[in-house]
């Protein structure tokens, strides 16, 4: 018997049929994952399996009996959000046990019983933190594997749903966290995995379910299907990965010219962009790409070395400087840093336009709805109006806002930080396809910092590689992966010179 089941589910939104009619079940002992692009239905059809929207059609089975009339049955299923949700000046045993009623002890907190509880947790998950270590102080990985742990260690649970778990875990971690869900299933419990990257479906999962359009298109074992498969049910489009989208209009000109720069992470990095050109930055977590960019726009020290922009001396530690001088980074973490999530898409497009905006005393409304209207249409934004919150956007478009946004402040450079974490492969495409326009027809430097191996090699005209905040390589885009890879990981000493730039 299931042990979760939606049966005919409908979910509606103004303007929009979230779920249409779905059916789909999870069974004991199976890794089930689903997948489809960003705005098919995932994330509004986990809300509805834990309980947190109601559909208006249909019903949802907890062990055989209808969760809708009884929610106590949605503790059932244990459900890790994609962002981290931890209480960050907490410590790692306190948010493992939250809320305190088993520890309480006249109204405090027993530290050492909750210190004492949370040790042999911490080595199941294999959580290399100690107890009492406050939240902010541990690794991102450590905190993503933290939520698996307080998830399930807390509930009689009989179903875990993991969504976009890997997102932030290294390659060694995601090896520690597939074998914790392996024993989880060998348990007899239904997980549930939610990812985009198909080399972790492949390899985790036992079944799948591909969404489009809020419906539930088909249902396959992983045995029996590819990745072309997978793609084609995902976007009704034959295969696209295998295209190119590095920009064939390159210039001569640098833009910028960086020489042996050193800060927080990175040490003697130097390296030159071009005009029209998308230049791949990769390298493991920790290797000093981020924190590269982010000292060039001015919010992390640079201790020494030079940067020339246009063939002028760059400013350092001055991000406004930086952005009026055409310097725009956009983060890695879209939600936390790139938008302010309870505006409208209208108020989010606006907000680095204010000056071209004004009127009287105020804002006009009617300028301010034209450039969203236009960023809108211009970069096929999926939403009914401008007046959405951009919360409600699936990540592909708040990106597609964003990107937007900053071609409105008329860019020279256009920093892309993991541009397509927890994006679709659909979408992926057209952000690749964004980018290729913007170096081509705009003549844009694009830097563009990617762990994918294949987004970075498909989309770069050149690629450098750091390790351990150092360049380990610099190459074109035609050096095979197992090269490149090399650098990553510090097996290739010195530096590869591009022979076929594009």
């Amino acid at each position: 018997m299931s042990v979760l089941e939606a049966k005919n589910i409908s979910k509606k939104f103004p303007g929009v049929l979230a779920l249409d009619s779905v059916d789909i079940s999870f069974e004991p002992g199976e890794i089930h994952a689903v997948i489809g692009e960003n705005g098919a239905g995932k994330s509004t059809l986990i809300k509805c399996l834990t309980g947190v929207y109601t559909p208006e059609e249909g019903e949802i089975l907890v062990e055989g009996r209808n969760a809708i009339k009884n929610k106590d049955l949605f503790k059932k299923v244990a459900y890790v959000p994609q962002e981290i949700d931890l209480f960050k000046h907490m410590t790692v045993a306190e948010n493992l046990f939250m809320p305190f009623e088993k520890f309480d002890i006249k109204g405090t907190i027993n530290q050492r019983e909750l210190g004492k509880k949370a040790l042999p947790i911490l080595e199941k998950f294999n959580i290399p933190v100690s107890p009492s270590d406050l939240v902010k102080d541990i690794s991102v990985s450590s905190q993503q594997l933290l939520q698996i742990a307080r998830a399930v260690s807390n509930v009689d649970y009989e179903v875990l749903m993991l969504d976009e778990p890997t997102t932030s875990l290294t390659v060694k971690d995601t090896k520690i966290l597939f074998d914790i869900v392996k024993r989880i299933a060998s348990e007899n419990k239904a997980v549930v995995f939610i990812s985009h990257k198909l080399e972790e479906i492949f390899e985790l999962c036992d079944v799948i379910t591909v969404f489009r359009n809020g419906k539930r298109i088909s249902y396959a074992k992983i045995s029996d299907v590819d990745d072309g498969w997978i793609v084609k049910q995902m976007t009704g489009r034959e295969k696209v990965l295998d295209q190119k989208f590095y920009s064939e209009k390159v210039s001569n000109e640098n833009i910028m010219e960086v020489k042996k720069l050193s800060g927080e992470r990175f040490h003697d990095v130097s390296f030159n962009l071009r005009r029209g050109e998308i230049l791949g930055f990769t390298g493991l977590v920790g290797a000093g790409r981020s924190e590269l960019m982010q000292a060039i726009l001015g919010i992390l020290p640079i201790y020494s070395g030079e940067i020339t922009f246009e063939g002028e001396p760059w400013k350092n530690g001055d991000s406004n400087w930086s952005v009026s001088k055409g310097y725009i980074y956009l983060p890695e973490e879209r939600k936390k840093d790139g938008i302010l999530p309870l505006l409208s898409i209208r108020e989010n497009i606006s907000i680095t336009a204010l000056e071209s905006l004004k009127s009287g005393i105020g804002l006009s409304r009617t300028k301010e709805q034209n450039l969203a209207d236009d960023i809108i249409n211009l970069y096929d934004i999926k939403t009914p109006d401008a007046d959405k919150q951009i919360q409600f956007l699936s990540g592909g478009n708040q990106q597609k806002v964003i990107i937007g946004r900053s071609m409105n402040a008329k860019p020279k450079v256009l920093v892309f930080d993991e541009p397509t974490k927890g994006i679709d492969v659909g979408t992926k495409v057209e952000i690749y396809k964004l980018m290729k326009r913007l170096a081509e027809e705009e003549q844009i430097g694009i830097i563009m910092i990617s762990s994918e191996m294949e987004e970075i090699m498909k989309c770069s005209n050149r690629i450098i590689a750091l390790y351990d905040g150092h360049n380990a390589g610099e190459y074109d885009a035609n050096t095979d992966d197992r090269t490149l890879l090399g650098a990553i990981i510090g097996l290739n000493k010195g530096k590869q010179v591009t022979s076929d730039e594009k």
